[in-house]
This record gives structure tokens, sequence and C-alpha cells, in this order.
């Protein structure tokens, strides 16, 4: 830009000295000044000339000094609008004290149309976006050679060294603006280039494998890699250097360094990294003391450091013993003053003395004076009230600085669901060291906080329809005001679910409600829930549903959350009370001896949890959750004075078929397939009878179940996370005459989905194998699962949360605890995507391959595709 100014502004200079134009030469005084007489303008193809000559700001009449800054100001102000690609000046002729000026421009054409060739068409669109190529951009050398550039640099991160970019501009006659131009970009990438060979040299403490094995991103050429390419990313390739002198000063060889490094290019398109090492000799820890602490002792700065005399040096840990910038929770010594209000404080290892092989420090801390939380503020929030988020923050004005409280706000924040945890952002504003204070501002942004469950499906015989309305930020108090419905009241952090669902066969509807700081003042969540289902059997003759033999099922549930305080505020205790009614007319199935009346569950489900996974409630990365619960009923049979012993002292019972002969089941086993029996015996009881005893058991279901599921998030590299979870669950009874209720069971196998059911049952889930295939055919009474999960985020973005994973799962079910075999199990492994969107909640696929056979086959179960819906994270 500044050569064609320089350009223009000389070309003035001589023509203001000697111009000739239209084969006649013009002479004026040179340092004479001059009326404008008239302006022209000329190569003008898209731009009104009045309009140029107005933006010059050069009238006609105006005096000007010939040559002079009038005419310099106005070249440089054209130059500055980046739209000509040459500006030049012109005396068209003099008249006594009249000077008649033109102005000549070219324009730079405007991009019209973009097309890339060489690449498939989803590429292309990326290079076009990336690289910038919008229509209406102005096309300058200066941008085509960006662009080139750009994308042969794309392709050498991706490997590809030998990428060629040819550019090409053609005048797009077919557009009815003028001066526009296409763009046609051909790319090729050639064969993408791969290391052969890593090399070291002068390496003699480390082999050549364990050098390679420190650098995590570049790689060797390898037939089954798989999660890293054997390519030369120049960042990360900078980056695995540093690596392999962190991995000697790790060793205690702290003056080890690289001396040269060399790529050299193969004549098979591979590459060879030689890397020359001069490793030094190994150091240890000498004497190392503390200066300028006040607020804690030697000894528990010792104790904290955990670095002694003679130990191996090792510079990466007395970093990370310092300050570990990787983990914000680390147990180092910036944290320790941190969290206990020295925000101002400073800690500097110091090398003091390098005697022969061992090094002296001194670690200087600089404690400054305690600093206190003064102004705490919060932005972006626009629907969620302001006492909503204040309630969770843990930093309190008048209170001592503490880092840990400001990472735990973090968490809390992002665990609501009411903001997008990646975005929650606190800025340390005014600290003030003389004063001792300091402001923070929380800086958020929210995202959608309600989701909508629309599907259609085939099953049951039928087409089942499902809706469900899930707000998340509800607001009740503004249930009755019109202007808060945007387009419903948000903003106090409640949730209401509603859910309908229906098919031919069946019709189940439900509400829940859950506040989460009853009274407003304590963390103590009010959760209640209503549920009613008609079940209508299926009738074989019509195919269709009979809808005069129903099964209905209508259930309550009240419950309450508290935050405890001991042993630390991550644990709850909560309670419950439910209750569900069952009533069945002429509804006969291998699911009860009765086909006529009622039973009634009323149950105290109490847990204690403990949850710190965060601060992402969608992909925790550290952290852990684990409960254990307990779901009991009244022991009716205790004070009932029925003696269930001598109610169902028979076992057998008997049916006829349909030629009247007797079939014999077990009473104790219903459901499963009849045999051939003889008439009725003394003593025997009739189906009749024996729908009698079973309705006496069931009318009020006596039962306690236990359950613990433990997990655990580790971050193995970056935002690699391992997930590690165990479950185990148990159904009991009071009274072993009584028995184990057919309700409330497990079943293990498949995606783990809430399938419809009429017995309350609990689908558990294990990958690669089917739904519930796992258990009997009436469900089992104990359970145990152990799984591990390897995630990797693709994006965490507010409008999707996407990441991929692999699994290891085993599990079984078992009826009694004399079957229990807690390693007798069933495993399987695999992969999986998920995807969450705020709208629609959390969505994905498992690909699950069953390493062991189904109970009751001899082959392995081999390959299952499970389809995830509104599953927990």
């Amino acid at each position: 830009m500044q050569k064609k100014y320089l350009k223009s502004l000389l070309l003035v200079v001589l023509l203001f000295c000697s111009i000739t134009t239209h084969a006649q030469e013009t002479t004026f005084d040179k340092g004479k000044k001059y009326v404008i007489g008239g302006i022209k303008v000329t190569g003008l193809k898209s731009y009104n000339e009045q309009t140029v000559v107005t933006y010059t700001q050069l009238r006609e009449g105006q005096e000007i000094l010939i040559p002079g800054e009038e005419i310099s100001a106005v070249i440089k102000k054209l130059w500055g609008l980046e739209l000509f690609s040459d500006i030049n000046f012109y005396i068209a002729r003099v008249e006594g004290n009249t000077v008649f000026l033109e102005l000549d421009i070219q324009e730079l054409p405007t991009l019209s149309d973009v097309e890339v060739r060489g690449l498939k068409e989803s590429k292309a669109a990326t290079i076009i976006k990336e690289s910038k190529l919008k229509k209406g951009k102005k096309v300058t050398e200066s941008f085509l050679a960006d662009t080139k550039n750009f994308i042969q640099n794309k392709y050498k991160k991706l490997g590809y060294y030998s990428t060629k970019v040819d550019m090409t501009t053609v005048a797009d006659t077919t557009n009815n603006a003028k001066n526009s131009m296409k763009i046609i970009v051909n790319v090729d990438r050639g064969k993408k280039v791969k290391i052969k060979n890593i090399n070291f040299t002068g390496n003699e403490k480390f082999s050549d494998k364990k050098l390679r094995r420190a650098m995590s991103n570049t790689k060797e050429k390898f037939l089954f890699r798989v999660f890293k390419a054997s390519k030369l990313i120049p960042e990360d390739y900078k980056a695995d250097l540093a690596s392999i002198i962190e991995k000697y000063k790790e060793s205690g060889y702290r003056d080890a360094r690289i001396t040269k490094d060399t790529i050299t290019w193969n004549e098979d398109n591979t590459l060879n990294v030689d890397i020359a090492l001069e490793e030094g000799k190994k150091y240890y820890f000498g004497d190392i003391t503390f200066l300028g602490n006040a607020a804690y002792t030697d000894r528990d700065l010792n104790r904290l450091l955990g670095i002694n005399k003679g130990d191996t040096y090792n510079g990466v840990l007395l970093e990370k013993r310092i300050a570990d910038e990787t983990d914000p929770d680390a147990a180092d010594l910036t944290n320790l003053y941190q969290n206990n209000g020295y925000l101002f404080s400073n800690i500097n290892p110091v090398e003091v003395s390098a005697k022969n092989d061992t090094i002296d420090f001194e670690i200087r801390i600089i404690e400054g004076k305690p600093a206190y939380f003064n102004n705490i503020s919060v932005v972006g929030n626009e629907k969620t009230n302001d006492h909503v988020i204040y309630r969770e923050i843990r930093t309190k004005p008048g209170e001592l600085y503490s880092k840990d409280k400001i990472i735990r706000t973090i968490r809390e924040l992002g665990q609501l669901g009411f903001f997008d945890a990646e975005q929650i952002k606190p800025e340390i504003k005014n600290p003030d060291p003389n004063s001792g204070t300091v402001d923070v501002e929380y800086s958020l942004a929210e995202r959608g906080g309600s989701q909508i469950e629309l599907q259609g499906g085939y099953g049951g015989g039928g087409f089942i329809g499902t809706l469900g309305l899930s707000f998340n930020n509800f607001s009740i108090r503004n249930l009755f005001k019109g202007d808060a419905y945007k387009p419903l009241p948000t903003g106090d952090g409640q949730k209401l679910a509603l859910r309908a669902q229906a098919s031919r066969f069946f019709q189940t509807f439900s509400f829940s409600f859950t506040e989460p700081w009853l009274g407003g003042k304590k963390p103590v969540q009010f959760t209640t829930s209503l549920s009613h289902t008609v079940q209508f059997l299926f009738n074989p003759q019509t195919n269709n549903a009979d809808k005069d033999r129903r099964f209905l099922i209508t259930g309550l549930s009240v419950g309450l959350a508290k935050r405890l305080a001991e042993p630390d505020d991550y644990f709850v205790l909560s309670q419950a009370l439910s209750f569900q009614h069952y009533n069945l007319k002429n509804y006969n199935t291998g699911l009860f001896t009765f086909g006529n009346g009622f039973s009634n569950n009323f149950s105290y489900t109490v847990a204690l949890s403990r949850n710190s996974s965060g601060p992402n409630p969608i992909y925790p990365m550290s952290g852990s959750e684990f409960s254990i619960s307990a779901k009991i009923t009244p022991p009716y049979s205790l004070f009932n004075n029925v003696d269930y012993g001598e109610l169902g002292n028979q076992n057998d019972y008997q049916l006829r078929d349909a030629n009247g002969n007797f079939l014999n089941a077990n009473a104790n086993q219903p459901g499963q397939p009849a045999n051939l029996g003889p008439t009725l015996e003394p003593g025997e009881v009739s189906i009749t009878d024996q729908a009698k005893v079973d309705q006496e058991k069931f009318k009020w279901l006596e039962f306690y179940k236990v359950k613990f599921k433990g997990a655990w998030y580790q971050s193995i590299s970056g935002k690699l996370v391992l997930k590690t979870e165990a479950n185990f669950g148990f159904l009991g009874a009071y009274d072993n005459d009584r028995g184990i209720i057919p309700f409330e069971r497990f079943f293990v196998g498949g995606d783990g989905l809430g399938n419809y059911s009429l017995d309350g049952r609990e689908a558990i889930a294990l990958r690669g194998y089917p739904n519930q295939a796992l258990s009997d055919v009436d469900g089992g009474t104990i359970y145990n699962k152990f799984s591990l999960e390897l995630r990797y985020p693709i994006t965490l973005k507010q409008t999707a949360s996407i990441y991929v994973l692999s699994f290891l799962e085993a599990g079984g079910s078992f009826n009694s605890f004399k079957e229990y075999s807690p390693f007798d199990l069933n495993r399987s492994a695999g992969a999986g995507l998920r995807i969450f969107m705020p709208a629609f909640g959390l969505l994905g696929i498992d690909f699950g391959y069953g390493f062991d056979p189904i109970p009751g086959t001899t082959q392995r179960n081999g390959w299952e595709t499970h389809f995830i819906i509104g599953q927990q994270f």
C-alpha cells in the first residue's frame, strides 16, 4: 500500500512539473495557487463520479497550491479505503489562474464466486469458510497470496507437505454487478507425508524407545497406530522436544539439552527426524531452606513440598510442588497460601549453590497482606435471577480470600445446568495490596434451560408416541404474571417436567416438580411427582387392545434432600416417601396369579450421596460421585397376624386346559411353562385359592432394597478422561415365608433405558447384550456391574457438546445370595458417541461386543447397537 502511495505521489510531482495529456503539453507555475475549475473522475466501474468527488473534499472554486498538501492528502485518503489498485491525479488544462483536474482510478475487482477444485465438497466448504473467501471481498494480490499460504499451511499441519495451490481469477460476465471476479482454487494435496524414523544420538541414560515415548504427539509410522498420527506438526514437534528435556530433568539431568535436530526427506515420501542430545551429569537435591515465611513453619512447608535432601533432582516436580499450573486444586505451596487469604503472596525457588552433583535451594516467600473479598458481581445472566446465582457463590464479601472457593463456585454454577460450564470465567478485579481487598466478577453465558422430547417408534405391538417437556429454570411464583411468559416464566432455578406416552395398549402420564432451595435460605431440595398408567391386555383374536381388561398404576412421591456440612459439603442426605397403587381388572398374565385385585406399595427411601465431579456436569473431568440408598416398606408381617408359612404351604396349584385336563405349575415360579399333571389331590390348592393367597401376600408389598453406585473421573491427558464405575443392588424380604415380591427387580443388559413396564423394574445398562437379556424373565434380586469408560470431547461448545468414548463393562444378575458370584460376569467392550444439545438433552449411540453367551445359549453374543436417549451423563 505504501509503495502504491509513494508511486502515485511521485507521479503527481512529475506531472505537476511537466504534464502531457491528450497529446497536448500543459504548463503551470510550480508553487503557485490555482482555483479549481472542475474535477473529472475516470476509470470508474461501480462507483458514482459525484460520490468520489465529494469524498475527496475538493470543490470547484477552491484555491489550492500546485503541487501541495491538498492533493497528497486526497491520494492518501483514497488509498486508505483499500478499494482501488491505482490512483493518479492529472492536470487536464490551465486557463489563467484556473486549473482543471482529472482523477484516474482503477477499482479493485469484487469477489462474486469461489470454486474449490481437488477437494471433497465438505472440505472445500471448510476452506472457503476458514480462509474468508467471502462474496463481496475485494480481490488484491496480497489477499490471493495470503489465501494460498493459508491453505498450504493448513494441509502441512495434516501431514500433506507437498500440497500445491493454484489460484486463478476470471472476470464474472454473468454477474449484473460490474467489476466482479470469480476465483478458482485448485488444490493438490499430494500424498500424506509420515515420519518413518525418529533417531537419537548422544543418549546413554535413556533408550531411543523411552525418548520416543516422551514425544506424545510426534510418532513414527506404524501400521496399527490409531490415536496418534505419524505426521510432523511444527508446533507439536517443538513441544515434544521440550518434553524430552523435561524427561531428563525429572531424572536429575538438569543440564540436558538438544544440540541439533534435523528433518530429512526420503525418496519414499517419508521423513526422518534426527535428534542429537547432550545429557550432562546427574544431580541431587541438597539443602532446601525457606525465607520470608511467617504464616507457616518450615516443617509445615517441608511436609507439603515433599522433597528431601539426597533425592534425585527433579526440576519438573519442584515446579509442580511450588505451583502446579495443570491442576488448579493441586496440593502445592502456592495454593496453600492462596486458599488462606494470601492473594498477594509470591513464591520463588532459587538455586543458591551447585557443588559437584548437589544443588541447594532457597525458597523465597513474600507473603504479603491477607486479602478479603470485597465486591462480588455477576454478568451475563439475562434469564436467571440474581438470587439463584448468588446463593451458589462461595465467595462472600468480607470473607478471607480463597482460591479454592473461587474454583468451587465455578463448579457449583456449572452444576446448575443453566450456564455453559466451559465459559464460566472468574475475573479478579481491583486487587489492592494496601487495603487488602479484591473484587471478583463471574462472567456467565446462559444456555437453554428447557428441553423437549418428541419422538415416535414401534414397540409392544404398535406405534408409541412420546411428548415430554422439561423446564429446568422454571419460576412457579411468576406463574400468574402475564409479562413473565417469555415464553414461560423462568429464572428461579426450579424444575418442572411433564411427560405423556401412549400407544394402542397403554397410556402413561407423569408430572414432577423440584424446588432446590425450599424456603430460599438453605440448600434443602423439595421434590414431588405424580404418575398414572393404564395398560390394556392384548387380544390375539382381534390383534388389538382389550379395553375391558386393564391394569392401572397410580404413583405419588414426596422427597427432601439436604446438603450436609460434615464430613464436607459435597454430601447430601435425601429422604422420600412414595406410594404406588396397582389395580387389576380381568388382567390375567404371568405377572400375577390373580387377574382381579390390587396391590399397594408404600415405601421410605433414604440415601447418602457425595458428588464432587465437575465442573461441567455433561463432561466431568475430575472428582467423583457415589450414593448408597435403602428403600424399605413397613414390616407388615410382624403385626398383621398372618401366618404366611401356613397360608402358602402348598407348592402346587392346578390349571385346566381347553379340554378340561389339569396342568401342573409351580406357584413359586409364576409365568414358567406348565407341565401336564394329575387331577387335584386332597390338600392341593386350586388356581382360585392360589390367587387368593397371592392377593393376600401382595396386598401391601413388603421388601427392602439396598443399592450402591460409585463413579470416579480422572483426566489422563488434557481432556482425555477415564471414568471408573461400580454398581450393586440387592432386593430382600423380611419374611422368608412371604417371599421376595415380583416387583422392584433388576433387569440387566442393553441400553439401560427405562422401557415401559408394569412392575417398577430397574433396567441396568450393560452394552453388548440385548435389553434385559442377562436376567431371568422375572428379573434378578441381586446384581453388580463394573465399567471403565475412556472419553474424549470433540467439542464442548454451548450449542452442542459432543464426545466419543470407548468402554469395557462386566455385570451379572442373580436370584439369591446362594447363587451370587460377584466375578461370574458377562463381559463386553465397544465404542460410542454422545451429543448433548440444550433443547433435546442427551443423544447417543453405542456399538458393543458381548464376549460371553446370554444365559441359556452357548455362543458369545457378539455385536449389539444401542441408541441412547435422555440418559444421565
